[in-house]
């Protein structure tokens, strides 16, 4: 008799998903999305209140959430937020490291050590001290997902944002040697490199007029900018079960806009 294979489901049922930086953009459709499959769902960032905007809407749906403001660059900070999750949501199934702050800004040599440093430490120490404050637990658990949500600056040198893909590079990396490090004790760790997706953080470069997103969508062999739901419905393949032999992966969701640049 014949074995009929088929997907696994896209079910999130019964896990506690953390989200940094979920109170917009690519971060609040993630946690929304991650609601909707079933998960309960913490939200982190530096402002409460797009986040207790976003617990509503999960609340609505008939999910657990929490809103837990935190500096993710922190040691102290990161490890509250992580025993808070833990404490009143259960312990943590899935990571996603969204927080990150604008990369753009002056050349290498025209920044300072300010700069560096506060891009750095939103966008790549952050992941570090997450996924090490997270990662035990789920080494003991024998079972765990983590997600960081990179860029496609971290794979070539963008005018203006030389910083910000530096810091994305080496989360690209974090995520490729954490996840060899975790595969043993089943826990996959993938990345995700957004494109040109419409959010805040874009907007302060592209502008707010229609016709500087008509243009720029105009470029990207799609035909369109991307929406955080493009890059929240790749995260939740990767949080599912259907993503279970996948692990170590950057996976570009670009509309094809890294092969045209």
């Amino acid at each position: 008799m014949a074995i009929k294979e088929t997907v696994t489901s896209l079910s999130l049922g019964g896990r506690t998903a953390l989200v940094t930086g979920g109170g917009t953009g690519i971060g609040k459709s993630i946690a929304l999305e991650f609601a909707k499959a079933g998960a309960n769902v913490a939200v982190s960032g530096r402002r409460p209140a797009p986040l207790m905007e976003v617990v509503k809407e999960i609340k609505d749906l008939g999910r657990e959430a929490i809103a837990v403001p935190t500096d993710v660059s922190q040691k102290t900070e990161v490890e509250a937020l992580i025993s808070q999750v833990n404490n009143e949501l259960g312990e943590i199934d899935i990571l996603v490291n969204n927080a990150a702050n604008g990369g753009s800004g002056p050349s290498l040599l025209d920044s300072d050590e300010d700069r560096w440093d506060e891009i750095i430490d939103t966008n790549l120490k952050s992941v570090y001290l997450c996924c090490h404050a997270v990662g035990q637990t789920m080494i003991k658990r024998g079972t765990g997902n983590i997600i960081n949500i990179s860029s496609i600056a971290s794979l070539r040198a963008s005018e203006g944002a030389r910083i910000y893909g530096i810091a994305k590079a080496g989360m690209n990396f974090l995520t490729r040697g954490l996840a060899m490090d975790m595969a043993p004790h089943n826990v996959r760790v993938n990345c995700i490199a957004p494109g040109a997706v419409q959010t805040d953080m874009l907007a302060a470069d592209v502008g707010d007029k229609p016709e500087n997103w008509e243009q720029l969508g105009a470029f990207i062999p799609l035909g369109r900018v991307g929406q955080p739901i493009d890059i929240a419905a790749t995260a939740l393949f990767l949080a599912s079960d259907a993503a279970n032999y996948v692990t170590a992966q950057i996976i570009t969701v670009d509309a094809g806009l890294t092969e045209k640049m």
